[in-house]
């Protein structure tokens, strides 16, 4: 591996992927064009370096976490269409006149009922994509819907695994707070200054309530919608094989909206429930598997199944089905991976730590904080590398007491993860919610950035303001 300090340079596979991602429109190609050049920066050679890389970021256990969770969603996906419960409820819905309004309010609020960053853009998506796409609302507008109420909701709830890890890193960088139980604290006393998820949710709020009108690209898609009523841009590739096909059509005229939609969801949602207040984590494995052995059984009772063959058959069309999503989200490893050896956090905090002073330490954190996110697709990974720079200032500004100053600046730091992981496509929460959404991954992403910069704007302005 090339000891060479890139500098800015080390940027450049990020630079290239969005470049080529905003020109082609293709996601994966710029993902691994990215990956590509990053190899050839480090020093390798191109076929054994592109190897060796994707063992690194590839063999860990986080990356087959969520590859077991997105193949288990295609499999229950898979099960709900061919049942003909999609197609069920849809009617069910149209009858109760059902507006548009009322789905993407629906879609918000499930995000409050639903707290885990990639369990809950999965499970919605899978639950109000058939009733979205009957009222005719783009892919892009469910999947805004879906990352607009996720990680801002994590973040927001102390209680949680979001939670629990920005505490370890408050205490970790800290001589003022003793444990993780200060450092929450800390962390909750920060929440009313976490001004980024607080107004994108609010703001989400007023698009699905119709009282902000939408503007740039997803204007575009509603017009587009309104005009063809084609719910994906034509030439447009979402992260769900089979999407040209239409959901609630599928399936026969027997299908129980409790026993095949209620009860799964349900298992859902309990399991997520239980393991959260048990383990203090949501165990999103083991609650999807619950909720596909249950739409096994129920399939097996119904006489579903004419061979044990049609089980391996669903399993396969389940999986064909997410595999481009897959593809997604290891690139997107593989790319996070390539910018971090090369060292572009790094350089990032090098570059402007020197700039921050007691008056502009707030911003600028929000700010670094963004571009980190931004640039390795990962919140967590940009709160690791902010803390240890940002609180040690805040902290000798403050008196070595945490304080307003102190608060404002986890605040700052948590909220910067947000607007990073939004704005970027190689974040694996937004390729998520491609997923759930049945979008196209580069379309969410550009309908999605303007909303992102508007609130980044408003955020920055109040921390200069305060």
């Amino acid at each position: 591996m090339s000891g060479t300090v890139w500098g800015i340079g080390s940027l450049a596979p990020l630079v290239i992927t969005l470049v080529l991602a905003f020109a082609t429109r293709s996601a994966l190609v710029a993902m691994i064009a990215g990956t590509f050049v990053g190899t050839l920066m480090l020093g390798v050679t191109p076929g054994v370096g592109m190897n060796e890389l994707l063992q690194r970021a590839l063999g860990n256990g986080d990356f087959i976490w969520i590859c077991e969770i997105v193949i288990l969603i295609g499999i229950l996906f898979e099960m709900l269409k061919q049942s003909g419960v999609l197609s069920a409820l849809a009617a069910r819905f149209a009858s109760a006149g059902g507006s548009r309004r009322r789905v993407e309010l629906a879609t918000w609020g499930m995000g409050f009922v639903i707290v885990d960053d990639y369990f809950s853009p999965l499970l919605t998506g899978t639950v109000m994509r058939p009733i979205s796409d009957r009222v005719a609302i783009p892919r892009e507008k469910l999947a805004f819907l879906l990352d607009s109420t996720t990680a801002c909701v994590c973040i927001l709830v102390p209680f949680t695994a979001w939670g629990a890890y920005v505490a370890s890193l408050i205490a970790a960088q800290s001589d003022a707070v003793e444990d993780a139980a200060e450092g929450l604290a800390v962390f909750i006393a920060a929440i009313p200054y976490n001004f980024y998820p607080m107004l994108m949710l609010v703001l989400a709020l007023l698009v699905a309530a119709r009282i902000v009108p939408d503007f740039g690209p997803m204007r575009r898609a509603e017009r587009r919608v309104r005009e063809t009523g084609a719910l994906i841009r034509p030439g447009g590739k979402p992260l769900l094989a089979g999407e040209d096909e239409d959901v609630t059509r599928a399936g026969g005229g027997d299908a129980s909206i409790v026993a095949e939609l209620v009860v799964p969801v349900l298992l859902l949602v309990g399991v997520g429930v239980v393991t959260l207040i048990a383990y203090g984590s949501v165990k999103i494995v083991e609650a999807f598997m619950l909720a596909d052995t249950w739409l096994l059984a129920v399939f097996a009772v119904r006489r579903r199944f004419r061979s044990v063959g049609d089980v391996g058959d669903l399993v396969v069309a389940g999986t064909r089905s997410v595999m481009p999503a897959l593809l997604i989200v290891a690139f997107a490893y593989a790319l996070n991976a390539v910018t971090t050896e090369l060292g572009a956090g790094a350089w990032v905090i090098a570059e402007f730590a020197s700039s921050i002073s007691p008056n502009s330490l707030v911003v600028i954190t929000f700010l670094l904080t963004s571009t980190i996110a931004f640039a390795t697709g990962t919140s967590w990974g940009a709160y690791a590398l902010m803390m240890p720079v940002a609180l040690p200032f805040a902290l000798e500004f403050a008196g070595g007491e945490p304080g307003p100053l102190v608060y404002q600046t986890v605040a700052a730091i948590a909220g910067g993860g947000i607007f990073g992981d939004h704005a970027s496509p190689v974040s694996d929460t937004t390729v998520l919610s491609s997923v759930g959404a049945g979008s196209d991954h580069i379309d969410h992403v550009v309908t999605q950035l303007p909303y992102a910069l508007v609130v980044a704007a408003l955020t920055a302005g109040i921390y200069l303001w305060i």
